[in-house]
C-alpha cells in the first residue's frame, strides 16, 4: 500500500516515543467548553484506556485525534502528524472504531472487509493475505461469508474492529468497543484487543465507561472529568495512591446512623454512604473489620454482609471526582466494581 510521505518528527516523551501527544486541546461546541484542557501522552506499542462516564468528553476528543472533528485550540500529534496541518496523513495510518457503524447489511463480512481495503488502497492480493490473518484473529470463521446483518452484536463489533485493522495502522482506536454486548462477547472481544496489541504490537487507545474493562486491558489509564484529564497512571499505580483499604458494611436501614457509629473509630478515616451500604476508608483493612463490626453490634444495627476489600478505579474515581463513574450511566448497566470475572486470556 503506498503512503503519502510528509516528513514529521515522532514526539519523544521522557519515556520514549509517542504515538499521541495532546496539548492543552480544548474543542467548543455551541457556546459550551467540551474539553477544556487535555493534556496526555500514549506511548508506542501501550494499551491507554480512557476513563469516564458518559458526557465527560472521551468521544470528541477520539473524534479529534481521527481527525474528524477539529480543535478549537491547542496541539494533538498523532503519529508525528499534527491533526490540522496533515490530517491526510493521520488518516493514513490509524484505524478506528467509533460508537457509531454505517455498515451495509446485505453485503458479508468479507465483502466489506475488501471494500475496506479498497479504499486504502490495497491490492487484491494484499487483501487476501490480510483477510487470511484477521479471520484467525477476530474469530468470525465461516460467519465472514454470511450477510453482516444476520450477525449477532458480538460479532458486529469484532467486524468493526477488523475494519480498522485491515490496512495494518500503527495506532487503532476503540471508542466504548463493548458497549450493549453481553458479558461472553465482551470477554471475547476484550481477548482479541488484548492480542492485537500483544502479537502484532498495535498500539491502541480506547475508551470506556466500564472500571473493569480498563483494570483488564489498561497499560495505563487516563481519566477525564470535567473535560479534562485529571490523573494518569497504570491502574494498580492509581489504585494503590489512595492508600487505603476499604470496609464495606451492609446493614438494615439507618445506612447513615451506621456510618456515624463506624466513622467515630479511630482507625477509620472516612465513611461514605450509598442506599443500605456504607464504605469505610482504613489503613489496615485486616486490622479494623474486628473494631467495625464490635461498634455495629454494639449500636444494635443489624449487618447484612461485612467484606474488606483493595480499592477500585471507582475508588479512584470517587477520590478525585467526589462522585462514582456509574453516576452517569442512564441505562442501569453499571456493576459492582470486582464483580465481573476478567478472563484469564487477557490477565
Amino acid at each position: 500500500m503506498e503512503i503519502a510521505s510528509a516528513v514529521s518528527a515522532r514526539p519523544v516523551a521522557p519515556d520514549g516515543p509517542c504515538a499521541v501527544l495532546v496539548e492543552d486541546l480544548r474543542r467548543t461546541r455551541r457556546d459550551r467548553e467540551i474539553l477544556t484542557g487535555v493534556d496526555l501522552a500514549v506511548r508506542d506499542g501501550e494499551i491507554y484506556g480512557f476513563l469516564g462516564p458518559n458526557g465527560a468528553g472521551k468521544t470528541t476528543l477520539v473524534r479529534t485525534l481521527c481527525t474528524l472533528l477539529a480543535p478549537t485550540s491547542g496541539r494533538a500529534v498523532v503519529l508525528g502528524f499534527d491533526v490540522v496541518t496533515h490530517p491526510h496523513e493521520v488518516r493514513l495510518r490509524i484505524g478506528a472504531a467509533l460508537q457509531a457503524t454505517a455498515l451495509d447489511h446485505t453485503q458479508t463480512g468479507r465483502e466489506l472487509l475488501r471494500l475496506q481495503g479498497h479504499f486504502y488502497g490495497m491490492r487484491p492480493a494484499q487483501i487476501d493475505r490480510r483477510l487470511a490473518d484477521l479471520s484467525d484473529l477476530i474469530g468470525i470463521g465461516d460467519a465472514l461469508d454470511r450477510p453482516s446483518g444476520g450477525y449477532s452484536g458480538g460479532m458486529r463489533r469484532r467486524l468493526d474492529v477488523a475494519m480498522a485493522l485491515v490496512h495494518s495502522p500503527e495506532l487503532i482506536f476503540l471508542d466504548e468497543p463493548t458497549t450493549g454486548l453481553d458479558p461472553e462477547s465482551r470477554e471475547v472481544l476484550w481477548a482479541e484487543i488484548s492480542r492485537l496489541n500483544r502479537d502484532l504490537g498495535v498500539t491502541v487507545f480506547l475508551t470506556t465507561q466500564y472500571l473493569e474493562e480498563a483494570d483488564a486491558l489498561a497499560h495505563r489509564v487516563g481519566i477525564i472529568h470535567g473535560g479534562r484529564v485529571v490523573t494518569e497512571g497504570t491502574p494498580e499505580d492509581l489504585k494503590r495512591g489512595l492508600g487505603t483499604d476499604l470496609v464495606v458494611a451492609e446493614v438494615e436501614g439507618g445506612a447513615q446512623v451506621a456510618a456515624d457509629v463506624v466513622g467515630a473509630l479511630e482507625l477509620v478515616e472516612g465513611v461514605e454512604v450509598r442506599g443500605d451500604e456504607l464504605t469505610a476508608s482504613v489503613l489496615d483493612g485486616a486490622r479494623a473489620l474486628g473494631p467495625v463490626a464490635v461498634a455495629l453490634d454494639a449500636a444494635r444495627i443489624p449487618v447484612r454482609s461485612l467484606v474488606m476489600r483493595r480499592p477500585t478505579l471507582d475508588d479512584v474515581f470517587l477520590s478525585i471526582t467526589g462522585r462514582h463513574i456509574d453516576a452517569a450511566h442512564p441505562s442501569g448497566d453499571a456493576r459492582t466494581p470486582g464483580t465481573d470475572r476478567i478472563p484469564e486470556a487477557v490477565r
